[in-house]
């Protein structure tokens, strides 16, 4: 064979483009299909605007990703919105009957939700924006909007420890159930909600759980009944602790803490980092958003919820920025009716 035909490189063909779906046009559209998209898209839809809402994920995709057996800190009447009521078997409504309820209030209302679509741009201005999505397979849809409503939550982004061995397969920054780690090393770092029904989930089935917090003590707004039972595991070495001590350093077998009596090496095969989740400013600033500089929160008007940009709202937990503890389903729901009437006296029927 010539020489020269050995030197040639292979052909690669270019791969097309994937091509843009035709344009969708709505008068509203709401990023986020939580409680608080959702609560949004029913008030506009109320003011008789058509409304589209897109989310990256399922329909109340955080809820679907909280732990199997979850149970709300809230009664079931706090979680409603659409004045549909929610009927729970307890007190305490669960994920899953969350999970129904949501989708029962979406179906009533017949609400156009186009769910694993992923917001790659919003371009344009006030009353004619352009917000460009992506789906799971690269092919681009592009959407229409006169005004925009951005509810994106906070669950996806896990706030992390900045740490070595951080990345390693056995760190987890979410939880679903325990059976895969049954008769394991399980380090929990964390003092909240979080870290203590996980650390009691797993030690009920079966694992060796150890918990390790920065704080003194497990902290104080951990849910009444669940702050004695983990405080009682502890006291009766069921669960060991680790207060006042940080995670230095994850290695393939154990986990290495700075605490106030010197270094500790903990034999450890899974580690659940559990320290807290935040919005993705990132995503705001990229639709020209100001961010205050010390808690991050969205530079927007108090009584619309409409930001610095003219025709994009926020709602829900990004409007109290870093201070995710500050905004909830229970008072969440209730900014798509400030963000409805705004856009009622701006664009009119």
């Amino acid at each position: 064979m010539p020489s020269a035909l050995l030197e040639n490189p292979p052909v690669t063909l270019p791969q097309p483009e994937a091509e843009a779906r035709p344009e969708l046009e709505t008068d509203v559209l709401v990023i986020g299909a939580g409680p608080t998209g959702l609560a949004c898209a029913i008030e506009v839809q109320k003011a008789g605007f058509k409304t589209r809402i897109i989310d990256k994920g399922c329909l109340v995709n955080s809820i679907y990703n909280y732990p199997t057996n979850m149970v709300f800190f809230t009664t079931p009447e706090l979680l409603e919105i659409g004045g549909i009521p929610f009927n729970s078997a307890q007190q305490k409504p669960t994920r899953q009957e969350a999970l129904e309820y949501y989708r029962r209030v979406t179906q009533h209302y017949e609400l156009e939700v186009r769910q694993y679509l992923q917001v790659k741009k919003v371009s344009g201005k006030n009353g004619r924006f352009t917000v460009t999505a992506e789906d799971g397979n690269g092919l681009k849809q592009i959407h229409r909007a006169r005004k925009v409503i951005v509810a994106t939550g906070y669950y996806d982004l896990a706030n992390q420890l900045g740490v070595p061995g951080e990345n390693l397969p056995k760190v987890f920054h979410y939880y679903r159930e325990p059976f895969p780690f049954f008769d394991s090393d399980v380090v929990i770092i964390g003092g909240k909600n979080s870290a203590a029904e996980v650390a009691l989930d797993l030690w009920r089935h079966g694992a060796r759980v150890t918990l390790v917090h920065r704080g003194p003590q497990i902290h104080p707004n951990v849910k009444y009944w669940v702050r004695p039972d983990i405080e009682n595991r502890i006291q009766n070495d069921e669960i060991q602790a680790h207060f006042n001590s940080h995670v230095r350093e994850i290695t393939e077998d154990a986990v290495i803490l700075e605490t106030q009596k010197g270094p500790v090496r903990l034999k450890n095969d899974f580690v659940f980092a559990l320290v807290g989740y935040h919005p993705d400013f990132d995503f705001l600033r990229s639709l020209g958003i100001e961010l205050s500089t010390e808690q991050y929160r969205p530079l927007c008007d108090p009584e619309s919820l409409e930001t610095n940009v003219p025709g994009i709202y926020v709602a829900g937990v990004i409007v109290a920025g870093s201070r995710t503890n500050e905004i909830f389903i229970e008072n969440g729901r209730f900014h798509g009716r400030l963000i409805a009437s705004d856009i009622e006296k701006k664009l009119g029927v």
